[in-house]
C-alpha cells in the first residue's frame, strides 16, 4: 500500500500566520520565515517518499550523497534538473494508480516532458489552482473568454499543457467561449455573441502570452478593428519564449491590449508555472510583480556556482512545490533566468518572496505551453 496521500495543508499552514490582515484574501498569508517552519518538514517528509517508492530518485540522489534526514532547510533540499523528466519515468506510485499523464509541449523534434498523476496528486492541484486564481479574481467563477481555439482541446487522458492549461482554468469560467477559429483568425460572432450575452459583467480573459498577442492583438490591427473588454481581468501565461527577439516585451503587450481592448493593465496578470508543477503558478500582482503562493517557494541561484542569489541579482530560478505526491517534482532547477525583487514588503499586500522572471538560460531548448501551433491540414 502507498500511503503518499497528505492532507492538503493549505488551510492548515494558513492559521500560522499571525497578524495577517483580513484584507489579504488567498494563499498568500505566511512570511518568508513562517513558510521556512511550516514547509521544510513537510517536503522534507514528502521527498524521503519519493526516495522510498522512485527507484530513479533514489538512485539520482545517492549518487550525489544526499541524506534527507540531515537536511536543515528549503534551500538544502536537492534540486532536479527540468530536462530530467524528459529523459526519466520518474514517478512514485504503481502503473495502475496513474490517473493522468501531462506531457509538456516541446518544440519539433524535441521529447515531451511526463508528468505522472494519481487522482489525489490531480485533485491537490486543482485545489491549489482554485485557492491562487480565486484570490484574484475575486469570485468563483466569471463568463469566460478563451484566446484560443477549441481544436486545442482534444485526447483528455495524455494532454499537451496548452490543452491541460485552457482545461485546468476553465475551472473559473461560465460559457465558456473560443475566440479563434480552427484556422487562429478570429471569431467575431462567437466574440461578439459572448459580449452582447455578458454587457456590463465582469468577465475573464484567458490566454496563452504567445497567442494573445499574435491572434488577438496582430488580428485586431490586421482588421483595423478592436474590442471593447474594459470589464475583463486576464490571466495569461507560458509564451514569453516565443516572443524573443521580436521587440514584444510585458509593457507592449500590455499597451496593445489596453488600446485595441481597452483593458485596464492592473487587470491584466501573467503567470508563471510548468506541466512539472502544475497548480502552484506564480501569479503576476497589481504592481507587477509575481508571487510564490504558501504551498511553494522560489530561490534563485548562480548559474555557474549554484549558491543562492541575493535579492536583486539575478540567476536561474529553482521552483519548489509540496504539492507533487506521485512524483518527485517538489525541487526542480528550471532553465529560467531570475530575480527576486524583495521579501514580505510588496504594496500588494501578499507575503513572501516576490520575484520576475527575465528570460532563459543561453543554452536553453526552447520550450513553452503555448509555443506549438501548427495549421491543420486540408
Amino acid at each position: 500500500m502507498h500511503d503518499h496521500d497528505q492532507k492538503a495543508p493549505l488551510s492548515a499552514v494558513a492559521v500560522t500566520s499571525k497578524g495577517t490582515s483580513a484584507q489579504q484574501a488567498g494563499p498568500y498569508v505566511l512570511s518568508a520565515a513562517e513558510k521556512e517552519a511550516v514547509l521544510f518538514p513537510q517536503l522534507q517528509e514528502r521527498l524521503a517518499f519519493h526516495y522510498a517508492h522512485c527507484p530513479e530518485y533514489a538512485r539520482i540522489l545517492d549518487a550525489f550523497g544526499v541524506k534527507l534526514e540531515k537536511l536543515t532547510s528549503i534551500s538544502e533540499l536537492p534540486f532536479l534538473p527540468v530536462a530530467l523528466f524528459k529523459r526519466l519515468k520518474l514517478c512514485s506510485v504503481p502503473d495502475s494508480d496513474v490517473f493522468k499523464v501531462l506531457r509538456s509541449s516541446g518544440t519539433s523534434g524535441q521529447m515531451p516532458s511526463q508528468v505522472f498523476l494519481d487522482r489525489t496528486n490531480a485533485l491537490q492541484q486543482q485545489k491549489t489552482l482554485v485557492q491562487i486564481v480565486t484570490s484574484f479574481l475575486q469570485q468563483p467563477r466569471l463568463p469566460m473568454l478563451i484566446i484560443d481555439t477549441p481544436t486545442v482541446i482534444q485526447d483528455r487522458k495524455s494532454f499537451s499543457a496548452r490543452g491541460a492549461g485552457i482545461l485546468g482554468f476553465s475551472l473559473f469560467g461560465a460559457d465558456r467561449t473560443y475566440a479563434l477559429k480552427e484556422d487562429m483568425s478570429l471569431d467575431h460572432e462567437a466574440i461578439d455573441g459572448f459580449l452582447q450575452r455578458h454587457a456590463g459583467q465582469r468577465i475573464l480573459v484567458f490566454g496563452f502570452t504567445f497567442v494573445l498577442w499574435q491572434y488577438l492583438c496582430e488580428g485586431l490591427r490586421h482588421e483595423k478593428q478592436s474590442l471593447d473588454l474594459s470589464g475583463a481581468v486576464v490571466l495569461h501565461g507560458g509564451g514569453w519564449k516565443r516572443l524573443v527577439g521580436t521587440g514584444v516585451n510585458r509593457e507592449r503587450l500590455y499597451t496593445a491590449l489596453a488600446e485595441m481592448c481597452h483593458i485596464s493593465p492592473q487587470n491584466i496578470h501573467d503567470y508563471y508555472g510548468m506541466s512539472e508543477q502544475t497548480g502552484t503558478i506564480a501569479v503576476e500582482c497589481e504592481y507587477g510583480h509575481l508571487h510564490c503562493c504558501d504551498l511553494s517557494q522560489i530561490i534563485v541561484r548562480n548559474p555557474l556556482t549554484l549558491k543562492e542569489c541575493a535579492v536583486g541579482e539575478s540567476g536561474v530560478i529553482q521552483t519548489i512545490s509540496l504539492l507533487p505526491s506521485s512524483y518527485p517534482g517538489n525541487s526542480i532547477l528550471t532553465d529560467d533566468v531570475g530575480v527576486i525583487l524583495g521579501c514580505d514588503d510588496c504594496p500588494c499586500g501578499r507575503k513572501g518572496k516576490y520575484f520576475r522572471v527575465e528570460g532563459r538560460l543561453p543554452q536553453a531548448e526552447l520550450r513553452g505551453c503555448s509555443d506549438t501551433y501548427q495549421v491543420p491540414r486540408s
